[in-house]
């Protein structure tokens, strides 16, 4: 098991106007003020995929547990962000995720002594 925080949460916007984005990546920097994240970050999509370039905020941050993530979104100061941040966005799709420390060790990856990738469950060959 890993020591990283159990909740992974990823959002992604993009502004309807270009121009709005500075904007935009300071209202969602705010969100980093809220004591509740082991980690946050905001970044403007570097757009270097050749099939999507909608993206062009995204905020990613991880949690420590449910509870954690509940009240980071009852915060405030994630109210404040709506409000200065959702006039402006186009396009928001959020996912939660639970990263491995919360996973079972029998379905923890890890590789063999090639690098190869292997399940606790399984032989590594």
């Amino acid at each position: 098991m890993t020591n990283r925080p159990a909740i992974r949460h990823i959002v992604f916007f993009s502004a309807k106007d270009k121009a709005d984005i500075p904007t935009i990546v300071a209202g969602l920097r705010e969100l980093g003020k809220i004591p509740h994240s082991d980690v946050f970050e905001v970044r403007e999509n570097t757009k270097g995929d050749a099939w999507s370039s909608e993206v062009d905020v995204i905020v990613y941050g991880e949690f420590a547990s449910d509870e954690a993530l509940a009240a980071y979104k009852a915060h405030p100061i994630y109210a404040h962000a709506i409000t200065v941040v959702k006039p402006l966005r186009d396009l928001r799709i959020a996912a939660d995720f639970y990263g491995e420390a919360t996973w079972p060790s029998a379905f923890t990856s890890t590789t063999d002594h090639k690098g190869r990738g292997c399940r606790l469950t399984t032989p590594c060959a």
